[in-house]
């Protein structure tokens, strides 16, 4: 099927030019023919799943755009687990709270999060305390030009801090995923302060999913990051990355800057008499520690609500991570604001903020 429509009614962010080819393949089968085709050319060629983590340019994409639409949720006895297949086009909450529903415990932590489950492992999603990575047993993978299946195990796909090997060059058609999750109506440790203190638990507890899953929506609707009808969620969720730094340079941030370490805790080391140790120098080891986006903006002096003067885009009223489009506002305009926090950011504290979501069509 070709088509022109315009990408602003297929994002989050309602920003984005006109499409001059858009196809919407119906079958698995009929997606993998219709990506071998496109991407056998030379033409450019964007693969679209729910829109919710990318910021397209205002000018008409030339080139081909397939937007993933395939559906279906499968699942097997793996062991102890639960090996679940879900297909591409399968939008992620919804797979989340099929899981939930049949009591299988993994995921109910990135609950509200838009988006489809083929972009899923791009950027490896997180939220409190959890992320895909977690959870990952496989996906199905097309190469450009070809039209066999080849299946990419963790160890391919390099996954890191909102990263994996998808958004670092590796190009492809992603057919489905496979997760493995555990048979259990109770969740694992909550790793998450804030997701511990919504529930009225402890780090280190353990609840039932449902509530993980209840206590974690609330929570994004709280920040607009769930979307529906809120003016707040006309977004693409979290603008910004948090950064990662070395321990030393986070003890020049002030006192009350949030700091998560990256490092595991040092584990006890057993020695038997008579043999001398080897000890870790841990003054030596580069310590990496994450620090909060937000409140680096905020302390930047941008506080919610913010907008440059004449512009659309603004930063959500409920959270300083969201950009959002207040109605009318260009690609060009999120962009100008970005910049303007990310400068700011940086001539405060020294540290340069990353963007998230992928950019497209920009020179």
């Amino acid at each position: 099927m070709t088509d022109t429509t315009e990408f602003r009614d297929l994002t989050t962010l309602k920003v984005g030019g006109t499409i001059l080819d858009f196809r919407e393949p119906a079958t698995r089968s009929d997606l993998i023919e219709t990506f071998r085709d496109v991407s056998s050319g030379r033409e450019p060629w964007f693969l679209l799943g729910g829109g919710s983590n990318i910021v397209v340019a205002d000018k008409p994409f030339d080139g081909t755009v397939i937007r993933i639409s395939t559906r279906g949720i499968d699942r097997e006895i793996d062991g102890d687990r639960v090996l679940v297949t879900a297909q591409a086009g399968e939008p992620w909450d919804e797979l989340v709270e099929w899981a939930v529903a049949n009591r299988l415990e993994g995921l109910e932590a990135l609950s509200g999060i838009p988006g489809t489950v083929g972009a899923a492992p791009i950027q490896n999603i997180g939220a409190y305390g959890a992320e895909l990575a977690d959870t990952f047993h496989s996906l199905q993978f097309v190469p450009p030009g070809r039209g066999d299946i080849v299946t990419l195990r963790p160890d391919a796909l390099n996954f890191g801090y909102r990263q994996s090997s998808l958004k670092d060059g590796l190009n492809g058609l992603v057919v489905s995923v496979t997760i493995a999750l555990n048979p259990s109506e109770t969740s694992a440790p909550i790793q998450f302060e804030q997701l511990a203190s919504a529930l009225g638990a402890k780090q280190g507890e353990s609840v039932a999913i449902s509530d993980i899953r209840r206590a974690v929506l609330e929570l994004r609707a709280s920040k607009g990051m769930v979307i529906n009808s809120d003016p707040d969620s006309v977004s693409v969720g979290s603008f910004f990355t948090n950064p990662v730094v070395t321990d030393q340079f986070s003890r020049q941030l002030p006192a009350d800057a949030p700091r998560f370490p990256l490092d595991a805790e040092r584990t006890q080391r057993v020695v038997p008499l008579g043999i001398e140790p080897e000890f870790v120098d841990y003054d030596t080891v580069s310590r990496g520690v994450k620090l909060s986006a937000a409140w680096l903006i905020e302390r930047a002096g941008i506080g919610k609500g913010f907008a440059l003067s004449g512009s659309n885009a603004a930063l959500s009223s409920k959270h300083t991570l969201a950009i959002i489009n207040r109605g009318g506002a260009t690609a060009n305009q999120v962009l100008e604001l970005a910049r303007f926090i990310t400068i700011r950011v940086h001539d405060t504290f020294g540290i340069m903020l990353e963007p998230e979501p992928t950019m497209i069509g920009f020179d």
